[in-house]
């Protein structure tokens, strides 16, 4: 599977939560499937730094690199494709995460429902 973390997921995974579910867990931790982290999620996670919103060690770039994750950056298309999603949310991150996910066919990690509303696969994986 090529899964792309929503930022939650990603901060989840990385603090070791159980808000992520044994199937989360293991389909992040299988060296099978292809693990992406979004330049927009960075972003989302420093801008809410920044705002004092979310505490993040002062390491953890080099954390989120040190993992076996592909690092996806934002391209042109990605922004213009983010930009002609219907506004069921406005989150432009989650915006950028979608757009990401439809136009490199991966399915998003994710406990966000609203996701479900756009044209994307999405990882069901609130069971465990």
């Amino acid at each position: 599977m090529n899964l792309l973390l929503d930022t939650h997921v990603l901060l989840w995974w990385l603090d070791d939560s159980p808000y992520l579910s044994e199937t989360e867990r293991n389909a992040i931790a299988d060296p099978g499937n292809l693990i992406v982290v979004s330049a927009a999620g960075i972003w989302e996670m420093r801008i809410k730094q920044a705002l004092g919103k979310l505490e993040i060690p002062a390491e953890f770039y080099s954390v989120i690199k040190d993992q076996r994750f592909e690092l996806l950056s934002i391209t042109t298309d990605h922004a213009y494709a983010a930009g002609g999603l219907p506004m069921h949310h406005r989150d432009p991150f989650d915006r950028m995460i979608i757009a990401q996910a439809r136009l490199e066919k991966l399915c998003i990690v994710t406990h966000d429902n609203i996701f479900s509303r756009y044209e994307v696969s999405v990882f069901s994986a609130n069971v465990d």
